[in-house]
């Protein structure tokens, strides 16, 4: 009976054992989503019309953070890709921006924009991108180092910025599409010199052309009741049409010379990008071997589509609605090709977006437009006279007022002067709700609120010498559509979930910030963290034990 006991024993601890290796096992492929301009309510508006294999599938069986927020701004898609796979935020990655002012070359630049590349697929500029503006590795480089560069990584996104900064400086491939009149993905000669033939297979086969159709609703459209009416007066619309309502024929609208760019700014847009990223999934044979692989996903239709409809409307419920077929038919592919539990997969935003404030205004709700180039006139106008100078103010950018260093040196301008004088100035007009100086973000320590979140957006060498701040839903922008770039909730708080190997099941409303989630996959695969990390790995979901909800 003893020696019973004793094997039933060791075979229990060896099970046991055994249990904890393969739960231990690194995933064969991570799988990184961002959805531009995705509010976190998006997921609890839209729930009860979602199917089970999508959002659903993801949050009933992985890991939801229901209270992620970005620690910083501006709240843009450059700035928000890189700081998703960095581990950091605009403060050391330094991307501040889509684009900013370079005060050293006196001239503006874009984010990936690189002219020393040339285009892969095109003979656009279009092509003309790489990483080299972002000053730090994201993990899927840090996941290249560790496998002595046997592990793959490709970046697919609609945007370039989208598919560029999250694959990193070291990645086998990024593609983004080029609209316009060639409807194509390309790439650039940072990464290769020619298209792979699946590639330009897969530009060849007609799938962008068909989905040049009839945009209509996913369900019937009185059935929408978690958005706002089809015809009213805050929607943009596209060119050719009289009203912003559905249905749309697309084979109609748009400039029908650059015929492929309006797909962007349609749900079709993301389904094109999937198709893509399955494409990509065969043909790189990404999560097939024992090194793990890295495929960084943008979806950015839900972004364009934001930007002209705002986000109450019914263009934006039906693309997520079919975001959630496109959701499920990834997890659908990846259970198929790479195996169920062989990977890990997350979700999450390059930022939110506010509620077109003119709609605002009509339920009297505190909103408005901010006049950017009356703004500038005024600082101009102020500084001359105060100062007796002109030219002291080169440049206004991204909320953010670069003085010119050459003209202050030469007239003996005091920089604390210009900018106390000029910081008290803007404090005092309207619709500015904060104003913050180079010497407060420089020297000074904050821990939490809006110093706190421009702070961490703060590049020393790049960022401007005033940082001001406008009112809540207060924008500059058109009457129509939304847009986004604050600290205020409805930018910040973004969807937060994890699903697959390593992942536990259940939830959490403790606070979480975006730059945790590179940390976190670093642990997962057990690699070095990106190296300007200053996120947390998110314990709460890592930590061994039972799972539990953390509500």
């Amino acid at each position: 009976m003893r020696r019973f006991t004793f094997l039933l024993l060791a075979g229990l601890l060896t099970f046991q054992t055994f249990s904890q290796e393969k739960m231990q096992e690194k995933p064969k492929l991570v799988v990184g989503i961002v959805v531009d301009q995705m509010r976190y309510d998006y997921l609890t508006r839209f729930w009860d019309k979602f199917g089970e294999n999508g959002f659903k599938k993801m949050i009933n069986e992985g890991y939801n953070f229901k209270n992620n927020h970005f620690n910083y701004v501006p709240t843009y898609t450059g700035p928000g890709h890189a700081s998703v796979f960095t581990g950091t935020s605009p403060m050391n990655h330094g991307i501040i921006g889509n684009g900013w002012y370079d005060k050293f070359t006196h001239e503006s630049v874009y984010c990936a924009g690189d002219n020393s590349v040339t285009p892969v697929g095109t003979q656009d500029d279009a092509g003309k991108m790489s990483p080299h503006r972002m000053k730090t590795t994201s993990f899927a480089d840090e996941n290249r180092l560790h496998t002595q560069m046997r592990g793959k990584t490709i970046g697919v996104g609609l945007k370039d910025r989208g598919s560029i900064l999250p694959a990193g400086h070291t990645a086998n491939a990024a593609y983004w599409f080029h609209g316009a009149d060639e409807g194509k993905w390309i790439t650039s000669s940072f990464y290769m010199n020619e298209l792979p033939q699946w590639v330009e297979d897969f530009n060849a086969s007609g799938n962008v052309e068909s989905y040049l159709k009839s945009w209509n609703t996913l369900y019937d459209i009185e059935t929408y009741k978690e958005s706002g009416s089809d015809i009213n007066e805050f929607e943009g619309g596209f060119k050719g049409k009289e009203t912003a309502s559905f249905p749309y024929d697309l084979t109609k609208l748009g400039d029908t010379d650059r015929k492929f760019e309006i797909l962007k700014a349609t749900a079709y847009g993301n389904d094109i990008t999937t198709d893509f990223a399955l494409a990509a999934i065969d043909a790189e044979e990404l999560g097939m071997d024992d090194d793990t692989d890295v495929l960084t996903l943008s979806y950015s239709s839900t972004d364009y589509i934001g930007h002209n409809f705002g986000v109450n409307s019914k263009e934006i419920q039906d693309t997520y609605l079919r975001l959630d077929q496109n959701i499920a038919d990834l997890l659908t592919h990846l259970d198929e090709k790479v195996g169920e539990g062989n990977y890990t997969i997350f979700l999450t935003a390059d930022h939110g977006g506010v509620d077109v404030p003119a709609y605002l205004e009509s339920v009297n709700i505190p909103a408005g437009y901010f006049e950017s180039d009356e703004f500038t006139e005024e600082l101009k106008e102020f500084t001359a006279e105060e100062f007796d100078e002109e030219d002291l103010i080169e440049s206004v950018y991204n909320s953010q007022i670069f003085f010119n260093y050459e003209v202050m040196q030469e007239a003996e301008i005091s920089f604390s002067e210009l900018q106390s004088k000029l910081a008290h100035y803007i404090l005092q007009l309207d619709q500015i709700d904060k104003v913050f100086t180079r010497d407060q973000l420089s020297s000074g320590s904050f821990v939490t609120g809006a110093g706190a979140a421009i702070q961490n957006g703060f590049n020393q060498k790049r960022s401007g010498d005033i940082v001001y701040v406008l009112d809540p839903a207060t924008i500059v922008y058109s009457r129509t559509g939304s847009t986004h770039g604050s600290g205020l909730m409805y930018d910040t708080h973004a969807p937060l979930i994890f699903y697959g190997n390593g992942v536990k099941k259940g939830s959490t409303t403790q606070r979480t910030e975006i730059v945790d989630i590179a940390p976190t996959v670093s642990t997962i695969l057990g690699i070095s963290f990106p190296n300007a990390t200053t996120g947390k790995p998110l314990f709460m979901m890592l930590d061994t034990g039972e799972s539990e909800s953390s509500e």
